[in-house]
């Protein structure tokens, strides 16, 4: 993953949620997983020109996990972002100060445009969701990397099973 994927730049692990009543969508069409992907993408794009000013194109490395900590249904995307882009000069544009609070507003409507345009759900509904004091659209940006050894080591991270075998054993007083 390193020499392939990753530029020597800082990087960000960013983890973002959808609430559990649009869930639902997501469990009987799987292909929206795709679209949910697109949304982070996007929304990276339009937070990093909404920071700068400039159109920046950030690496992103998107993956969709479709349960939670309970091995319950809980779809979210885990992202690794550079923290900018390289200018068609060469140089590096960094955006060392991720806004969680902005990207979660951009994500938001992304997540609700691409719902809307695919008819899934209505204005009042949407409109429902937004009125909520904790819509369930989250954003977690905190885990940083500054070198390729540590942004491969949080991509590996992303792609890890849900189950281990390692981890697994018979409790035979619990039968």
């Amino acid at each position: 993953m390193r020499e392939e994927l990753l530029l020597d730049v800082p990087h960000r692990q960013v983890v973002l949620t959808i609430p559990k009543i649009l869930r639902l969508f997501f469990r009987y069409k799987l292909k929206l997983l795709n679209s949910l992907c697109l949304s982070v993408v996007h929304s990276f794009v339009k937070f990093l020109h909404t920071i700068t000013g400039i159109e920046l194109m950030p690496g992103v490395i998107a993956v969709t996990q479709t349960f939670g900590d309970c091995i319950n249904f809980h779809p979210h995307v885990h992202a690794l972002v550079t923290e900018g882009d390289t200018a068609p000069d060469g140089s590096f544009h960094c955006v060392p100060l991720f806004h969680d609070e902005v990207i979660q507003e951009i994500f938001t409507l992304e997540v609700f445009s691409m719902m809307l345009r695919k008819k899934l759900i209505g204005l009042p509904l949407m409109q429902k969701i937004l009125s909520w004091r904790h819509t369930g659209l989250s954003v977690h940006s905190k885990v940083r990397s500054t070198a390729k050894e540590e942004a491969e080591r949080i991509g590996k991270y992303m792609i890890l099973p849900l189950l281990s075998l390692k981890r697994l054993f018979f409790d035979e007083t619990a039968g």
